[in-house]
């Protein structure tokens, strides 16, 4: 089984329990494994899924994202519940009263904005894992782009005997990197970050 599979088989299991609980699920809905539009890779407040309204498609289907840093079966089928109960609600609601009223009616708890599984969800999905096995996928854990610079001093490095210093941006863009003591030039580290 894909991922996707997995994803879809997990939405059709629930669209019963929306039905239930007063919210429907919308008939065309997607769902996927895919990179949230933003904040992905964030160390705060990283974006682990997301839903896009219908109107969005060119053929009228809601879409749901998993972010592939997630490999839980737990954790993913929580994340889709929450994108889904975006699409009950309607996106415009964001995190409001009515998405409050179906997640908790549906079995999320906590913070709205960062959903955890409730009890009685978590023992329902703990049947659907069982059911179909756990989510076929593992877990994406760096990006293939460089590191950026954490701190606000740049790096400055003598390309001939390597000594290293840290500037600030200013200093460098206004005055330019010092001469290193042994008399060689210093060149910053990653000059277009």
């Amino acid at each position: 089984m894909i991922r996707e599979s997995w994803l879809l088989k997990c939405l059709e299991e629930f669209r019963p329990e929306f039905e239930n609980v007063g919210f429907p699920l919308p008939e065309k809905i997607r769902a996927s494994c895919s990179w949230p539009s933003k904040s992905a890779l964030a160390q705060k407040k990283r974006r682990i899924g997301e839903a896009w309204s219908a109107d969005c498609s060119g053929d009228q289907y809601f879409e749901t994202f998993v972010s592939p840093v997630l490999h839980d079966s737990i954790e993913v089928a929580g994340t889709l519940v929450h994108e889904l109960v975006h699409c009950a609600v309607g996106l415009k609601e964001k995190h409001g009263s009515r998405f409050r009223d179906c997640a908790l009616k549906i079995g999320l708890t906590g913070k709205m904005t960062a959903t955890k599984v409730g009890e009685d969800l978590h023992t329902r999905l703990v049947r659907f894992i069982s059911k179909v096995g756990p989510y076929p996928h593992a877990e994406l854990r760096h990006s293939n782009a460089p590191p950026k610079q954490s701190t606000r001093m740049m790096k400055v490095e003598c390309k001939d005997c390597g000594c290293i210093v840290r500037m600030t941006r200013k200093w460098l863009e206004e005055i330019g990197p010092p001469t290193c003591a042994c008399g060689g030039e210093m060149l910053q580290d990653n000059p277009e970050e």
